[in-house]
């Protein structure tokens, strides 16, 4: 059966690290409305004033971590597909970005004219947030409505506490963590509050308690990025057999004045130098492939960031990436995904 093709999506990059890809880049990714969530008119004044300086900034981060053959992301995403493709025996495996290339609405107009009307929706993203899953799956019923497509999707859904997932991040980090350390950090990236509590079922559950995503509901579960990224964490520290006190939380990557989720991470990092720690490990599983975020923010600022506050060393574990043993664990997760009604 050959009929049945697997879409990946991730986040995307701009097409190259200069300044004007990067502004076209930025443009399209903030302009999303599940990225900024206000009115048009408010996100086109906040959009326009962040591409005043912000994309020469980017452009020199891009840059500094630009490889031969492209963005680390886009690089080792399609080194993830190639993995796949061994995998996935159904039909064709394909890679999209949400913003930039390749696009959704290109890859599904593609897969479309090969007459495929059975598609697994595969958003790389462990946790879920409106401004990652929720914005590639309207963006894949948009083109599908626009261009009168006919395509039945699966949906992978939010895979953050799924077996196969925390095995590949064991397997993952193992070898990292048998080399000498004080503490390990998992980086999750951050969202602002108001993404969390404007999908809060009860009404009454984030940031009213200070363990109330420790100890969320299925409800609240279900939707709650942060309790997510918890049970992430806590289930990996559990696997891994890490002592309370020698791992921890934190969340980077922080845009503009609103309030983010907390604890963020360039100031945890500064105290957890200043409590003792020098040597220092940090994970991100809120991405599954290194990106501007894992290796520019972590592991070149960060890691100054912490010699400064009086660190040693800070050594960034690599995403998962293409790992066989996780593209072993996603074509599980993508075979049982269900239907998307």
């Amino acid at each position: 059966m050959t009929d049945h093709a697997l879409l990946l999506v991730n986040l995307g990059s701009p097409a190259s690290p200069e300044v004007a890809d990067v502004r076209r880049y930025l443009n399209q990714f903030l302009m999303d409305p599940y990225v900024i969530d206000v009115p048009w008119p408010l996100r086109r004044l906040i959009v326009s004033l962040i591409l005043i300086r912000r994309p020469e900034q980017s452009a020199h981060a891009y840059a500094s971590i630009w490889w031969d053959g492209g963005s680390p992301l886009v690089v080792l995403s399609k080194r993830l597909q190639q993995a796949m493709t061994k995998e996935w025996t159904s039909g064709p495996v394909e890679l999209a970005m949400r913003y930039g290339e390749p696009s959704i609405e290109t890859q599904l107009k593609k897969l479309s004219a090969q007459g495929i009307t059975k598609i697994t929706l595969a958003p790389l993203y462990p946790q879920f947030a409106d401004s990652t899953v929720t914005t590639v799956i309207e963006e894949a019923k948009r083109v599908v409505r626009e261009r009168k497509l006919k395509v039945q999707f699966s949906l992978l859904q939010p895979f953050f506490d799924q077996p196969e997932y925390l095995q590949a991040l064991v397997d993952n980090v193992r070898p990292h963590l048998e080399q000498p350390h004080d503490h390990v950090l998992l980086s999750f990236h951050g969202l602002p509050e108001r993404h969390l509590t404007k999908l809060d079922p009860t009404g009454n559950h984030c940031f009213k308690d200070a363990n109330c995503c420790q100890n969320a509901s299925p409800e609240v579960l279900a939707t709650c990025y942060r309790a997510q990224c918890l049970r992430s964490a806590s289930e990996f520290a559990r696997l891994m057999g890490i002592p309370e006190g020698k791992w921890s939380v934190s969340f980077q990557s922080r845009l503009g004045r609103a309030k983010w989720i907390e604890p963020y991470t360039e100031p945890h990092l500064t105290e957890l130098a200043e409590q003792g720690v020098k040597k220092l490990l940090v994970m991100c599983p809120a991405f599954v492939a290194d990106c501007i975020e894992t290796l520019e923010e972590i592991g070149d600022r960060g890691a100054e960031h912490f010699k400064e506050a009086g660190g040693e060393e800070l050594v960034l574990i690599p995403c998962l990436n293409d790992d066989p043993n996780w593209a072993a664990a996603l074509n599980k997760l993508c075979e049982r995904a269900p239907l998307m009604l």
